[in-house]
């Protein structure tokens, strides 16, 4: 019998992490692959290590078959530039170390990008130390999202960002991409190369059950994920003001937890705009209960070139429960809404249209909606089938061609 095929992941975030790379690892293992993963310890969203975990330099543990082999990771990143700032390096130099120790009895070397583009770093270097193919799944696309967090673009870090880009994917065997749009981006460093496209499929689904969140009487709209700057929540917020004063009926949940949580909370209580709940953060598997009881969910990101070329993984989870999709942001998501017809779009500049749009929700109240519904089962069938993606990236990873 041939041996197993050994891939090491490489990777920022992994269980108790709620990521989809835990589904595709698991689904790995369980498909017949040698798989183990390289990360650091646990800490996200908030910034402090998970309960029952040490910040010791090397760790390891064993889930689902899966061999975790954790390092040093730099904590109180969610409430401090400089310490996330530290902790993108830190993974850099403690992950190479790691990544050179371990790697060499791999075959094929997977990388899960999400967050900086530096983390694949550790995984590149060992690849050409060992010559072991290399493969990547960009989720975040360099230099946009970088200036979309608010950095100055500057000549200096233009030339560092690009030497960076570069070097990361020049040196990738195989580049798979989690957004269209990506593609097309990173052409521009390393043109002429093959890139796939493999979209999230949702990690949120429903589960067969059929509890409901018990949400406040009337017409709710649902936000859920990550709390932070760049999901556009204050102009969402001063756009429900708006559409409260007129049907009063509408509700705004915002489900999740992150560093803009707090001012998010200021602005609703000094503003007194009614309606609004909170509901802090929930575990996935809680979700599904927040879904069911919605009208209608949220996807929201500011108005930035990076941030227009990205489909939050939230995308695929809302059409998992076939919810009519509020997209306030420009770009791929906004292009898919209106292409398939699964809901509503709105500037993500303009408080007045995201009170415009929520009004057209609620007037299709009693019809209407289920065109949407209809329409989001269609796109969910025909374009994040779990099982053909997961087949598909195991494939580029297994045998990657420039």
């Amino acid at each position: 019998m041939p041996e197993k095929l050994k891939v090491l992941i490489v990777t920022e975030r992994f269980y108790p992490e709620e990521f989809i790379v835990n589904d595709l690892a698991a689904e790995w293992a369980a498909g017949g692959l040698a798989v183990d993963v390289l990360t650091q310890a646990p800490s996200y969203p908030a910034g402090r290590l998970f309960p029952g975990y040490a910040n010791s330099f090397f760790s390891s543990e064993t889930w689902k078959g899966i061999n975790i082999f954790r390092f040093f990771t730099v904590t109180g990143y969610r409430d401090s530039l400089l310490l996330k700032l530290l902790n993108y390096v830190s993974f850099v130099f403690t992950g190479t170390a790691a990544a050179l120790w371990k790697a060499r009895d791999y075959d094929r070397i997977f990388v899960y990008q999400t967050g900086p583009l530096t983390l694949a770093i550790p995984a590149v270097l060992a690849g050409k130390m060992y010559g072991i193919p290399v493969t990547i799944w960009t989720q975040d696309i360099w230099p946009d999202m970088v200036y979309s967090y608010g950095f100055k673009q500057t000549r200096l870090l233009d030339w560092f960002l690009g030497l960076v880009i570069r070097f990361v994917y020049a040196n990738c065997s195989g580049i798979l991409v989690s957004c269209e749009g990506f593609a097309r981006r990173i052409e521009e460093y390393v043109p002429g190369r093959r890139i796939k496209h493999f979209p999230n499929w949702p990690t949120v689904t429903p589960d067969g059950g059929t509890e409901r969140m018990p949400l406040p009487a009337g017409f709710n709209f649902t936000f859920a994920g990550n709390v932070g700057k760049l999901q556009n929540l204050e102009n969402i917020l001063r756009g429900f003001a708006l559409a409260v004063k007129e049907q009063p009926e509408l509700r705004l949940n915002i489900v999740g937890d992150g560093s803009h949580l707090e001012t998010l909370r200021q602005m609703a209580k000094e503003e007194n705009i009614p309606g609004v709940t909170f509901w802090g953060r929930y575990q996935s598997h809680e979700m599904p209960a927040f879904f069911r009881a919605s009208d209608a969910m949220i996807v929201s990101l500011s108005n930035t070139p990076g941030l227009n070329l990205v489909v939050p993984s939230k995308f695929q989870a809302y059409l998992a429960f076939h919810k009519p999709v509020f997209a306030v942001m420009n770009g791929e998501v906004r292009a898919l809404v209106e292409k398939h017809g699964i809901g509503v779009c709105a500037d993500p500049d303009s408080p007045q249209d995201i009170r415009d749009g929520m009004l057209k929700f609620y007037y299709q109240k009693s019809g209407g909606l289920e065109n949407f519904t209809a329409n989001t089962r269609r796109l969910l069938e025909n374009e994040y089938d779990r099982g053909r993606i997961i087949a598909g990236i195991r494939a580029a990873a297994e045998s990657p061609a420039r």
